[in-house]
């Protein structure tokens, strides 16, 4: 929950749990220093820390993203894959600090994109004595890590023929500019979408599955295209052939890294240490285990065996799924989310990859498609209110309404349409400029060795 502007939606902050037990006692560890704090600035100590390791949680799902790209995709390009994850990390950072958080968190500007803040250079370096912990370092810091994540979503559906300088602006522009004009519209608190209303249904996405996930999605969707599909994908009559992967233990270690970092992703964005931080972690777990059991059924019975990478890909679509509405589901609701998005994924993989699209880890399908859907499971499911949704019982089938489904079908089209709009102008230029996609002789050598000059494997005589 990221709308940090609307003093209405802050919800109680009672402390608890392993970070309250150490907090304290570093907190209390000076008597000095114990007398001279309040309240309030031992509970904001609190909330910083607990961001600060979150954050750090999600940042490790960089590695998390790498090794998923790596492990379905071919060895020559393992080094460009770990490459381009670690520019989204570095890139992001620098981008988002520069302009890409004041245009995400500014106030100025009005209700698409701010314009104050760049650079940081408003932003208090203490919230002690009575300031907010949410307008300082650490919250900073948990929401570039949210940017990188959004961008590394692409880099899965455009590996194997992206030239590494096209996907460098694209990753600049990506966190600099699309993903925070989607972060403003909500999650500022004055924003286009969170103002966005029927009645009583107000728009919900409680920690990003259309403003994080489709918003990678969508842009994964236009690099997919711009790029067109790798060579030796279609046969001559237009019929997909499989690229195996070449390293399933990868993929399997990354989806494990992911939906750890995902406990922080989720947890994390109720911006403060209290009892529902178990809740949405409880649901994130809850959701990623049913996906993986969905998707593994759902594709040994179409194809009569069990495909590993598609029930991790099962794993990672559950937690797409429960991600916006995290804190507004029941754990049984978490559980029937996540098991539709495990099926989901499976055979919006397969549609993609019949129309003609060349997606290498089904990054559109997990992120876009899963995010759509778990946006919308909001809309069915929604039971307690997450401080966005302003009210209990808000889904269809908690006597809310069609109101609620509704809003978020038109949050969610608000995100595509920015995304699909700008990401396919930002690769059109970057097409007709320095090219996007490498050579021939290029792809089929290998991206480890065209773009970077070295294999990523190398063999010991």
């Amino acid at each position: 929950m990221h709308k940090i502007f609307n003093t209405k939606h802050r919800k109680r902050k009672i402390l608890f749990g392993l970070f309250g037990v150490v907090g304290a006692v570093f907190i209390t560890a000076a008597p000095a220093a114990a007398q001279e704090l309040t309240a309030s600035d031992n509970t904001a100590l609190l909330t910083s820390l607990w961001l600060l390791v979150a954050g750090c949680m999600v940042f490790l799902m960089q590695a998390g993203f790498a090794l998923v790209e790596a492990g379905l995709t071919r060895a020559k390009n393992i080094g460009n894959i770990m490459a381009k994850n670690l520019a989204d990390m570095a890139i992001g950072a620098l981008a988002f600090w520069a302009v890409g958080f004041a245009f995400a968190f500014g106030r100025d500007g009005g209700s698409l994109i701010g314009v104050d803040n760049f650079f940081l250079s408003k932003m208090p370096e203490s919230f002690l004595g009575g300031g907010d912990v949410l307008a300082t370092p650490s919250f900073f810091f948990f929401q570039v890590v949210f940017a990188a994540t959004a961008v590394t979503i692409a880099s899965g559906a455009m590996a194997e023929r992206t030239k590494f300088s096209a996907y460098l602006i694209f990753s600049a522009v990506m966190s600099g500019i699309i993903y925070p004009v989607v972060v403003h519209m909500f999650w500022q608190g004055e924003g286009l979408l969170s103002d966005l209303a029927i009645g009583q249904a107000r728009f919900s996405d409680f920690a990003g599955s259309t403003i994080v996930h489709s918003t990678g999605g969508w842009a994964a969707l236009m690099g997919a295209i711009f790029l067109g599909p790798r060579l030796g994908k279609y046969g001559p009559n237009g019929e997909p052939r499989a690229i195996p992967g070449h390293n399933i233990g990868f993929v399997v270690i990354g989806v494990f890294i992911l939906w750890f970092g995902w406990f922080g992703f989720n947890g994390g964005s109720e911006l403060a240490m209290d009892e529902w931080v178990a809740h949405t972690i409880m649901t994130t777990l809850l959701a990623a285990s049913a996906g993986v059991l969905s998707a593994g059924a759902a594709i040994w019975r179409k194809t009569g065996a069990m495909d590993v990478g598609m029930a991790g890909n099962g794993a990672l679509a559950g937690l797409v799924s429960i991600t916006a509405g995290t804190g507004a589901l029941t754990f049984s609701g978490a559980v029937v989310t996540g098991f539709i998005g495990g099926i989901i994924v499976v055979y919006a993989v397969m549609a993609i990859e019949r129309w003609g699209i060349d997606d290498p880890v089904g990054a559109v399908s997990v992120h876009g498609i899963c995010g759509v859907w778990g946006t919308l499971a909001v809309g069915l499911f929604a039971r307690y209110d997450d401080a966005f949704l302003g009210r209990e019982n808000a889904g269809l089938f908690y006597g809310g309404g069609f109101n609620q489904l509704v809003v978020q079908a038109i949050g969610v089209a608000v995100v595509a349409v920015w995304v699909l709009g700008t990401s396919a102008l930002l690769f059109k230029v970057i097409k007709e400029t320095i090219g996007l996609r490498v050579d021939k002789e290029e792809e089929w050598e290998g991206l480890d060795l065209a773009e970077h000059g070295s294999p990523g494997y190398s063999l010991a005589d």
